[in-house]
């Protein structure tokens, strides 16, 4: 691939989104980090800018069409999209009464419209320079819907067949697309798991493995490995079987 010079990252302010954010400052890149507290997102614009990158940070919901659509715009007008980098998700505890309704609505709004929002304005002006990657936050958990996370295990799985579909489609007019598919990674959103997390990674080292295999235009990138193989296994055995397995997992609390 060519060499990144410009990137967009969603969901900027804590999590993989700032691990990402740190990892690719430097000197001679331009950052375009959004999110949606202004606070954490000043923090970690400005330690980017003490790594040598010039920054623009915008508080964005990705679930706000018009919203992304005119702060990419702007963005790509001063600093041309070399690679975006969809990040921006949320989950929700369920506890032992399920998923709202509410719950999986804004789910989806953010985990599939905010990516939608996030690479369909990228791509168009990264077809007219014939030039450009696109990367696409995916899950482990998006290979088997299970309890306690329907909405987050279901807009993940939209997400990770999207970004593989369109890697086929992108390919000949010179746009690079990868999926990434984390298992746990220390962040925000983990942080409220009462529960063994198995593989838990810290962001740091999960962004630099990011970073090192979007430079090589890999599809899809997986990890933990045996994680990653745990699942594959889950998602082939017979849907009895996991069910059985599944319904013994521990549940994030409702309302975390």
């Amino acid at each position: 691939m060519t060499p990144v010079r410009s990137v967009v990252i969603t969901g900027a302010s804590s999590g993989i989104g700032e691990a990402l954010a740190l990892a690719y400052a430097g000197p001679g890149v331009a950052l375009g980090l959004t999110g949606r507290d202004a606070a954490r997102l000043d923090d970690v614009a400005a330690r980017c800018r003490g790594r040598g990158a010039v920054v623009e940070a915008g508080v964005v919901d990705a679930a706000d069409r018009a919203g992304m659509a005119a702060w990419l715009a702007g963005f790509d007008a001063a600093h041309p999209v070399d690679l975006v980098i969809a990040n921006a998700g949320i989950s929700a505890g369920t506890g032992l009464n399920g998923e709202t309704e509410e719950q999986a609505r804004r789910i989806f709004a953010v985990n599939l419209d905010g990516v939608l929002n996030t690479i369909y304005p990228a791509i168009d002006a990264m077809r007219g320079r014939g030039r450009g990657q696109v990367a696409l936050m995916a899950s482990l958990a998006g290979f088997r819907g299970l309890p306690g996370a329907p909405a987050y295990c279901a807009s993940k799985a939209a997400v990770r067949v999207l970004g593989e579909s369109l890697r086929g489609d992108l390919a000949g007019q010179g746009i690079g697309v990868s999926v990434i598919c984390p298992g746990f990674v220390r962040s925000r959103m983990t942080a409220r798991n009462p529960f063994p997390m198995p593989f838990l990674m810290d962001a740091g080292p999960a962004a630099e493995l990011i970073r090192r295999k979007l430079e090589r235009n890999v599809g899809r990138i997986s990890f933990p490995w045996p994680m990653a193989a745990a699942v594959w296994l889950l998602s082939a055995l017979p849907s009895a079987w996991v069910d059985r397995i599944a319904a013994r997992a521990p549940r994030k609390p409702a309302g975390a």
